[in-house]
């Protein structure tokens, strides 16, 4: 075969791709036979009529049509490799130029490349600080009021108070049947659905409700809500005044957390440190990632970001099914289309989340960065324990053995990806920082999470011509840390 490739804008590539007349005529032979053997030729068994007569039977078209198809399926691969092609999805038959001699012309989604230019000149301090007393005292006081006590109330609501309301308002997002809040004298950024939305409700009495506006920051977490202007109609269900009990030793053995004041307020300093630290970095790897990316290079077809919005579209309908709701009423409450709706808000998203991913996949290449069975065996499990925590019993699943087996190969997985993540983060951390160390390879090192044997988990402490296939295609699925960040 002789191959000519013409590289196209779009990250793709054009495969013309002239076949020798005697290879396509063995095809065409394979072709009559299979046609002869699904359908009837008169005087033959099937499969055994001679090729002149299935010629004669069905006409050179038929054949040709059949022949191609199997010459595909046969020779894509083959094509694929000596043209030294990185396909980053299904090729296709875009056409077929010639029949004498045979002449076809294949179009190929290439892989994503990235090139990450100069980003050891990349430069960001870290500048995260332990939160003070005043956090783990806000700590402590939430940790009270997880063990008051409660009683209905009949009088307005005031500070203090926990209210159980329904929330309903033009944005799916924010709609709540049931949902309880807490009435702070002081202002939380994590409250919810916005700061200082429950003394929004200070005077209310049980049956009464009332509207309130707000404008969300065009920064805010939440894609769907990020510059929205929104009214929310709030029915007070119930008013609870609140006892919040003593903080003394007996308190401190309540939660868990230790024996005496002293442990308790060890740990919730701790806790509060870690969550701290965890939120910092979500904000500060989102921001060096896009100084990375202001320096790189990243090219990929659009096949890859539709790939990548099918995940962000997957996520979102996830959120939706939590709150009862499907994409289409989603669509009809925001007044809009399917492909409106990808185009404005999934697109975005999705190119940031693919651009991210792909750099970070490249820091790891670049960098030889790899995986130790203790550091995944340790990740993993970490995730059985919170299952298990969580009321999860391997043993009882839907498929039995099989069954947690499959859940048991899909946790290394995801462990694996966030270790690497974890990894290729930290040595961007130590680059920006002007603290970089490479990663020192072992000889006939070469263990990543393909590498790793799964074990099973403990039981609970159309193919065609137009859509052409290459088997040996990876289309790779990309994880990153800062995605909450969406």
């Amino acid at each position: 075969m002789n191959i000519e490739k013409q590289y196209q804008e779009d990250h793709s590539v054009k495969l013309i791709v002239d076949v020798e007349q005697e290879k396509m005529d063995v095809y065409k032979r394979r072709a009559a036979t299979k046609i002869s053997s699904r359908s009837k030729v008169p005087g033959f068994r099937p499969g055994k009529a001679p090729y002149d007569i299935v010629l004669r039977t069905f006409g050179d078209a038929a054949i040709t049509e059949q022949a191609i198809d199997l010459f595909i399926d046969a020779e894509y691969g083959n094509i694929l490799k000596e043209a030294d092609v990185n396909p980053g999805a299904a090729g296709s038959l875009e056409s077929v130029d010639s029949l004498t001699p045979p002449k076809l012309t294949f179009r190929i989604p290439l892989a994503p490349e990235v090139d990450l230019g100069s980003y050891h000149s990349v430069r960001m301090d870290y500048e995260w600080k332990a939160p003070g007393e005043k956090e783990v005292e806000a700590a402590i006081e939430d940790l009270r009021q997880m063990y008051a006590t409660t009683e209905n109330v009949d009088r307005a609501i005031e500070t203090g108070d926990y209210v159980l309301v329904d929330v309903k308002s033009d944005a799916p997002e924010i709609n709540r049947t049931g949902f309880a809040t807490f009435v702070r004298s002081e202002d939380r950024d994590t409250e919810w659905p916005y700061n200082g939305f429950a003394k929004e409700l200070l005077g209310l009495k049980a049956g009464e409700n009332k509207t309130v506006k707000h404008k969300f920051p065009k920064d805010w977490e939440v894609e769907e809500l990020k510059g929205k202007n929104v009214e929310i109609e709030v029915t007070v269900k119930t008013v609870r005044g609140v006892t919040l009990p003593e903080i003394n030793d007996e308190f401190a053995k309540m939660t868990g957390a230790g024996e005496t004041v002293d442990a308790l307020r060890e740990a919730v300093k701790k806790d509060v440190e870690t969550r701290s630290q965890a939120e910092y970095d979500d904000k500060y790897f989102v921001e060096l990632i896009e100084k990375v990316k202001e320096g790189a290079t990243i090219k990929y077809h659009e096949h890859t970001l539709e790939h990548e919005g099918e995940h962000v579209l997957s996520d979102l309908s996830n959120r939706l099914a939590q709150q009862s709701m499907d994409l289409d009423t989603y669509f009809k409450v925001r007044e809009t289309t399917r492909e409106k709706f990808v185009e404005e808000e999934v697109n975005p998203v999705a190119k940031k989340r693919l651009e991210r991913g792909l750099i970070l996949d490249e820091i790891v290449r670049k960098e030889q960065i790899q995986i130790d069975n203790e550091a995944l065996e340790s990740e993993y499990n970490n995730t059985i324990n919170s299952l298990a925590q969580q009321g999860m019993d391997f043993g009882k699943m839907r498929g039995g053995r099989q069954g947690a087996k499959q859940l048991s190969e899909a946790i290394a997985m995801e462990s694996a990806s966030r270790v690497m993540t974890r990894r290729a983060l930290d040595m961007l951390k130590s680059i920006a920082t002007g603290e970089y160390k490479p990663v020192e390879v072992k000889a006939g090192s070469g263990e990543n999470a393909a590498d790793v044997e799964v074990q099973e988990a403990p039981k609970a402490k159309k193919k065609s011509k137009k859509a052409v296939t290459d088997a040996g295609s990876d289309e790779t699925e990309t994880h990153s840390a800062e995605e909450k960040s969406e």
